[in-house]
């Protein structure tokens, strides 16, 4: 790291007195939400005058304000974005953060020079989706919470983008963007900033007592500042914008004043005060801390397993904070020197520090009855009310003793004054707000729903569906089924998606799959492990080899995250596909057009509505949807067996089962081959009532299924089964939809 450079200490603000208290406790940065399309909804966020105000004043103090624009955004509410952001833009808001990519491409299209921040929400887990993301013209990163330093430190190396970094606060159990569970159960989506926080709830497993698996203790890095420091971090992020002004500020304030100590003596080992530690955990944190991920990958510590609730704070404490950060405004001192010499204009001098300016009014005329005084002239220039400034010492007057000048000239005088003051304050701290003119139309793109001449008859593709397996079971059921065995023809045309690591257990067995599809004239395409991180490297080399040796056999591969985006590109491998799987969530038109770029088809997101899915239909463009399939919830580092027992890789058995309060039973994947979890559903999604109507090809994935259990949907499915082979089943959000 550069030692002209020092790290940006990013604090949240849920409020203005939030923002304020968090600038005073000395943050470089603040990052915050204006009333539509941030990740915190029930937050009280700001309206467009405070957050202009708040970045203005932010500016003054030579500080930065970067607003969080990072949900999924429907195709009905994108026409919104433009009007909602020129306001902040021409403002000079310093940078937004961004989940959707449809936002990401209008932004960066209709608002030039805004710098664009990727997400946590991206779920980026390395250097891959890093270096994609950057090519998009991102210049920062806020990769997975779930990143070792190491990781850290070779997104650095590999793309040169700034980083930054949770460092303080609450911890999501799962990758961020990548968990349904609130969406599902609720109706309220993580990815729209309304999270009902499901993972702090209690569960049960079996043979075990009811206790919460789910919920990590949150994170506290304020020993391992050096060690963050050197590994490249450009920005420290603290967690929080749901809380309160005193957490904002007061968590501020204490890595405020140990990141400068380690600046000031970076040999010198840096120890926390036991006044510190105990005030940062009085500060809203949840039982015990800990470090988060930047040293481990998981493990039972990390969780608080008897109870998710807040410890209590110290009132004293938090008096203590008000009086210091929250109780008045700051304010830089000033000096001023007015002229009021009959004949002459009129003239005031502010400074403030070494920046200095000099006005002028009108003529000064003479008294015909009462002429000003110099207590009349100090009087008026003395009202700086809600101004950011305060008078530093007296008003220095030269005056005419039969001046007269009028008093509301004088109050003008000194509002221009301060204004081109903080002016040239805010052009000295290296902020200026000369933009390039906005286009006055933007033109948005329209998907099916708004071509009256396509209706979904004059679309439809007849009875085709995808297959998605995971397992060696799935793979007899699917061939012993009326799609795989080759007795008779079904009543459907298919396409089929094997997993890698199904492909990479036993590599004959897998070239052998990937044969029989090809002389079956299946289109076949490879699905990438859900999750990609450092930890890969190997496995990866390996597959790259597998694709190359049987790339006759099959079509191309299902991409479901930006990491896999980014790694197929640089594979390049001559001729095959890129299907994009819900994950990649492409929920607008622009997001769609973004993606398709890079795609040759994709799968319609999960938490959109049929009818809100028909928006971003193109009957040119192949389009999936699931139809059927146990909906994961989450995919997680964490690992709920180890939680719960014991690290069990190699013993097999890689499915548990989470009981919630009402009895539900959640099944818990454990994908030992690259150390993640995914929890599914309770119920699969089912749409079979639906599936004849569909404009679209019917995705069917198999997660948990046994091979009797793949057997019997496959036939269903593929007409040679009249009875539903399950009983309980959900349509997802095909009607209800997300907040």
């Amino acid at each position: 790291m550069s030692a002209m450079k020092k790290v940006e200490l990013l604090a949240p603000a849920g409020n203005t007195e939030a923002f304020y208290g968090a600038i005073h406790a000395g943050a470089d940065a603040v990052y915050l939400g204006g009333n539509r399309f941030g990740a915190r909804a029930y937050a009280e966020n700001f309206s467009e005058e405070e957050l202009v105000a708040c970045i203005r004043y932010a500016h003054l103090f030579g500080r930065k304000v970067y607003l969080t624009v990072n949900t999924l955004v429907k195709e009905s509410e994108f026409s919104e974005i433009y009007e909602y952001l020129e306001p902040y833009y021409r403002a000079g808001l310093d940078g937004v953060i961004i989940q959707d990519m449809g936002v990401f491409s209008f932004i960066r299209e209709n608002f030039p020079g805004m710098e664009l921040h990727g997400s946590t929400q991206m779920t980026i887990t390395g250097e891959y989706g890093a270096e994609f993301l950057k090519e998009q013209g991102a210049c920062r990163v806020v990769p997975a919470r779930e990143l070792s330093l190491k990781e850290i430190r070779r997104i650095k190396e590999a793309t040169g983008m700034e980083i930054e970094c949770f460092i303080h606060g609450a911890m999501c159990y799962c990758y961020s963007g990548q968990c349904l569970f609130s969406s599902i159960l609720g109706g309220r989506s993580g990815n729209r900033g309304r999270c009902a926080q499901p993972c702090r709830l209690p569960y049960s497993s079996k043979g075990q007592k009811e206790c919460y698996p789910l919920s990590l203790k949150d994170m506290c890095t304020i020993e391992s500042i050096p060690e963050l420091l050197r590994a490249g971090i450009d920005s420290f992020k603290i967690e929080g914008r749901m809380k309160k002004a005193e957490y904002a500020a007061g968590v501020t304030a204490i890595y405020r004043k140990y990141i400068d100590r380690y600046y000031k003596n970076p040999e010198k080992t840096l120890k926390i005060s036991k006044e510190d530690m105990h005030a940062l955990s009085c500060l809203y944190i949840r039982s015990e801390r800990q470090d988060g991920y930047y040293h481990k990958h998981n493990g039972k510590e990390m969780v608080t397993l008897n109870s998710p609730a807040y410890s209590g704070s110290d009132e004293r404490l938090l008096e203590h904070i008000r009086k210091e950060h929250l109780a008045k405004r700051k304010t830089l001192p000033v000096r001023m020197t007015a002229r009021f010499i009959t004949g002459e204009e009129a003239s005031l001098t502010i400074s403030c520090g070494d920046i200095r300016i000099t006005l002028e009014g009108n003529p000064v005329q003479e008294a015909s009855r009462q002429p000003i005084s110099e207590e009349n002239v100090i009087k008026q220039l003395s009202k700086l009310g809600d101004s950011s400034f305060s008078l530093d010492g007296s008003i220095e007057v030269e005056l005419s003793g039969n001046a007269f000048y009028p008093l509301k000239a004088i109050n003008e005088l000194r509002r221009r004054g301060i204004a081109l003051l903080e002016e040239k304050i805010i052009l000295a701290n290296g902020f200026c707000y000369e933009r390039v003119e906005l286009q006055r139309e933007v033109q948005h793109k329209t998907g099916i729903a708004d071509r009256a001449q396509e209706s979904p008859q004059e679309s439809s593709i007849g009875k085709k569906f995808s297959i998605l397996l995971q397992t060696q079971e799935q793979w007899r059921g699917f061939c012993r089924s009326v799609f795989g065995n080759g007795n008779g023809e079904p009543t459907a045309r298919i396409r089929l998606y094997l997993d890698a690591d199904l492909l990479l257990q036993d590599p004959e067995a897998g070239a052998e799959m990937l044969k029989m599809t090809s002389e079956k004239q299946i289109p076949c395409e490879i699905v990438l492990p859900k999750i990609l991180r450092l930890r890969d490297e190997q496995y990866l080399k390996k597959l790259y080899n597998f694709a190359r040796e049987n790339a006759s056999c099959f079509q191309g591969f299902l991409a479901g995250s930006m990491e896999h985006i980014g790694l197929l590109i640089q594979w390049a491998l001559p001729g095959k596909k890129i299907i994009g799987d819900y994950s990649l969530y492409l929920w607008n038109v622009e997001g769609r057009d973004f993606w398709m770029q890079y795609l040759d088809g994709f799968c319609l997101p999960l938490e959109l509505t049929a009818a809100e899915q028909k928006k971003i239909i193109d009957p040119a463009i192949p389009t999936e949807k699931l139809i059927y399939g146990k909906i994961p919830m989450m995919v997680t580092a964490n690992c709920v067996t180890q939680t719960l027992d014991r690290c069990r890789k190699g013993e097999g058995g890689r499915i548990l089962e989470l009981t919630d309060r009402y009895h539900k039973r959640f099944p818990v994947m454990r994908n030992c081959t690259h150390c993640f979890n995914v929890i599914y559903n309770s119920v699969p999604l089912s749409l079979h009532k639906e599936a004849d109507r569909q404009i679209v090809v019917g995705r069917l994935d198999f997660t948990t299924e046994t091979e009797d259990e793949t057997l019997q949907i496959l036939n269903y499915y593929g007409g040679a089964r009249k009875e539903l082979p399950y009983v309980e089943y959900t349509t997802g959000h095909e009607k209800r939809g997300v907040e």
